[in-house]
């Protein structure tokens, strides 16, 4: 079991940005449509901002603001399916026969992202990049609970999934659209800003339920109501519950 507080939190996602819009959108979700759209970033350098990709951006735009510029905190990025964009045009271009570029293979790989932030925000703690299986979310926050009991301040995570091309349709169905939640947590030692939420584990034996979206945002749907969120996934049941 785990507890922690959430200092604070941003989420991101096509058309959906501001606290009144994630407020309006948990109270009646809908589906949304994935236009393409990203952030600007437009605090990160052009230099810089001109190498991230679209789900980077994304992940700068949430995660950003989580930390200030005098901080040092550790960084769980997490994500199911990474640079899928990114990927697929390296193999479209093996396909070709075309030559591949360095530069875009280095910023494919899973821990580009933790570390395109850590040079951004000259971030020298610990970064860390996973990926899962559906409940990716909660291994971060496990992570996350990890860095919080060797002593770290505050921790901030942040899962992101980026729309990938059609030819994953029928492979990838669990991103119908791209996003990012970013959470900043800390100890839920009665000091800590912000709710505090514990996360259980227990064994599960039932199928899981099909959800009205991704599960992190059925989270940020419980920040909001401040329901219990139970999320069954293989033989793993996990839930959340608010500590009063």
């Amino acid at each position: 079991m785990i507890e922690l507080a959430i200092e604070r939190w941003r989420a991101w996602a096509p058309g959906i940005e501001e606290p009144a819009a994630w407020a309006a959108w948990s109270a009646a979700p809908r589906p949304l449509v994935d236009s393409g759209e990203q952030p600007s970033c437009d605090f990160v350098p052009p230099m810089q901002r001109r190498r991230l990709s679209r789900l980077a951006r994304i992940v700068m735009h949430t995660a950003w603001p989580m930390c200030s510029d005098d901080e040092q905190l550790p960084f769980v990025y997490a994500s199911r399916h990474g640079e899928t964009t990114r990927t697929f045009a390296m193999l479209d271009d093996i396909g070709r026969e075309a030559p591949l570029s360095p530069t875009q293979f280095g910023l494919s790989v899973h821990n580009a992202i933790a570390g395109q932030w850590s040079i951004l925000r000259e971030q020298r703690g610990e970064s860390v990049a996973i990926a899962g299986e559906a409940d990716t979310f909660e291994h971060a926050i496990v992570e996350a609970a990890a860095l919080l009991g060797e002593g770290a301040a505050a921790v901030i995570v942040v899962l992101a999934e980026e729309r990938p091309a059609v030819a994953y349709d029928g492979w990838i169905d669990d991103v119908p659209f791209s996003y990012a939640v970013a959470l900043r947590v800390s100890r839920a030692d009665g000091t800590a800003a912000g709710p505090r939420w514990r996360l259980s584990l227990r064994g599960n034996t039932e199928a899981a339920p099909s959800a009205p979206g991704p599960h992190a945002l059925q989270f940020v749907r419980a920040l909001h109501d401040g329901a219990i969120l139970d999320h069954p996934w293989k033989t793993r049941r996990w839930t959340w519950q608010p500590v009063p």
